[in-house]
């Protein structure tokens, strides 16, 4: 038995949402399953092209909806899941008791562990660490901007190696080891102590870059870092640089796409006015109300700039 199971890539929690749905299958499912693990990037190309729904079952985890008549799972908790209001209406029309979705979630990991825990019989206790750091990192549940920044657990250290290990198999490599071992345990791994340092390094080079390139003002921090090769650097620098500020707006920009990132400040609690998902969405992005993301091809870097200034003076507003 094949599953082919493709997740959110350089994710945090697209890769412990596919641990836990890799120990879910096995325990509650196919305990002699194969899996094969595709890591999916939002591009601003439909993201299902090719063949990657070749296994005798297919899932989704913490991505788009797929209309494909051979996706067998799927679970998400994004606000802009559905491409088009007709795989939304096709989700809806789902009799297979296999698709599950919900934006109230503040991530697919836990969303993920309760609906397999009520609906399958499954167990997630030992994965309880996962889970919890999962919902913490995606949901921005951090106590302070310091504790966001400062990456002295295990879980945040991991999550930096998830969003820059330079191997493009980084992370299916890693979820094998998620779904069995401890945070503590995963983080010494050579797969991944081989980069930590050298990424931690980068981290705090990354922390003067953006200190240079952050404009804040009318409660919106601004910063273009398309030209310093910083796609994965960690969104909390800018409220931990401007803590008084309620918006940022930033441009980034790789080989694969240029990038707009829209988040808002989990330490200020000024009333969120804006719904971030719905004004990227506007643009062919998408994400949550709190955070939300643009994906242009690698040439429309003028484009996306354009887009990141605009949405910075809707925010300003």
């Amino acid at each position: 038995m094949k599953v082919s199971l493709c997740y959110h890539d350089r994710c945090f929690d697209g890769a412990a949402s596919a641990a836990v749905f890799t120990r879910f299958y096995r325990e509650r499912i196919n305990p002699g399953a194969e899996f094969c693990l595709t890591g999916m990037t939002h591009k601003a190309t439909h993201p299902f092209a090719g063949n990657v729904f070749d296994g005798d079952e297919n899932a989704i985890v913490d991505f788009k909806y797929s209309t494909s008549p051979q996706l067998t799972w799927w679970f998400d908790h994004h606000q802009s899941a559905f491409l088009t209001p007709a795989d939304a209406e096709h989700f809806k029309k789902d009799r297979s008791g296999k698709k599950f979705y919900d934006p109230e979630y503040k991530s697919c990991t836990k969303f993920l562990a309760d609906i397999t825990s009520k609906h399958f019989g499954f167990n997630p206790a030992p994965l309880a660490e996962l889970i919890h750091w999962g919902d913490i990192i995606d949901g921005a549940q951090y106590p302070t901007p310091e504790s966001a920044v400062r990456l002295t657990e295990p879980a945040t250290q991991l999550a930096l190696v998830i969003e820059n290990a330079p191997e493009q198999s980084f992370t299916s490599r890693l979820i094998p080891e998620l779904a069995a071992r401890s945070l503590g345990d995963v983080v010494r791994l050579p797969l991944v102590a081989q980069h930590l340092q050298p990424l931690l390094k980068r981290h705090e080079h990354s922390l003067e870059v953006m200190r240079q390139r952050t404009e804040a003002r009318g409660g919106v921090i601004y910063f273009d870092v398309s030209g310093d090769d910083l796609e994965g650097y960690n969104k909390f620098i800018p409220y931990f640089l401007h803590p008084e500020c309620v918006y940022s707006v930033g441009l980034s920009a790789s080989k694969v796409r240029a990038k707009v990132s829209v988040g808002s400040n989990p330490w200020n609690h000024a009333p969120l006015e804006k719904n971030l998902a719905s004004i990227c969405e506007k643009y062919g992005g998408g994400g949550h109300a709190r955070v939300a993301a643009i994906s242009f091809e690698p040439g429309d870097l003028a484009r996306a700039r354009q887009a990141a200034l605009e949405i910075a003076a809707t925010l300003r507003s």
